[in-house]
């Protein structure tokens, strides 16, 4: 089976309110492990985009000037191929469905129907009452985020880190990890046992090929005064 992992940047919260998408990073999977396919686009979103969105993600208007619009064939049509019949995984799924699907619409293409996935809810249902945010969730399972710490956040890139934690939430390279979410168990007497949250041995790298990595530092060397710099 299947399934694209997939993040969003966007000019605000709600397209509802006329905000639009300006990012979107994705990767493949297939069989439980990362294929080496990606797919990564920049969008201008014919409108401005607002000094705290900017804080977000730190992207500017300035930085999308001369970008394909989403109608451009590279990008709407271009991701539905990408995506074809795969499940669609996603952090907050419920807000970047929404903005694509928005976006799809006003493009006047079809919108994309297929299964898809919260990991966010995922994370709730296995871990109750714990941080559900990437961040969390990357350090609960020892995955690597000095990139992100060092030049910031983007589509692609969190896609990168997204797929590490659903390889983990669906128990692909960690057995018992189902554990993990239960602070005890009975034992066969009846007695109740504590159970350790099984430990990696260090931080799992991040797979971003070098190309990645050169053209979101590129993108990010044109950003003035990021948050994470300060």
């Amino acid at each position: 089976m299947r399934h694209v992992i997939f993040d969003t940047e966007t000019t605000g919260l709600s397209p509802k309110d006329g905000h639009r998408v300006i990012e979107i990073g994705a990767v493949e999977m297939a069989h439980g492990g990362l294929t080496g396919r990606t797919f990564h686009v920049y969008i201008d979103p014919e409108r401005d985009v607002p000094a705290e969105a900017t804080r977000v993600h730190n992207i500017t208007e300035a930085m999308l000037r001369g970008k394909p619009k989403f109608a451009h064939p590279s990008v709407g049509r271009a991701f539905a191929e990408f995506v074809g019949d795969a499940v669609l995984v996603a952090h907050n799924a419920p807000f970047d469905m929404g903005f694509l699907n928005h976006e799809f619409e006003l493009a006047g293409l079809p919108r994309l129907s297929g299964e898809v996935i919260d990991t966010v809810q995922m994370a709730r249902r296995r871990f109750p009452g714990s941080p559900a945010s990437l961040d969390a969730l990357c350090a609960r399972f020892g995955i690597d985020t000095a990139q992100r710490e060092r030049d910031g956040h983007g589509a692609l890139l969190d896609s990168r880190l997204l797929a590490e934690v659903w390889i983990e939430l669906t128990g692909g390279r960690q057995g018992g990890l189902d554990l993990a979410a239960q602070s005890s168990r009975r034992s066969a007497g009846g007695a109740r046992r504590s159970v350790e949250t099984p430990q990696r041995p260090g931080p799992r790298p991040v797979l971003l090929t070098e190309e990645e990595k050169a053209a979101h530092a590129a993108f990010v060397a044109e950003m003035k005064a990021p948050v994470w710099a300060e």
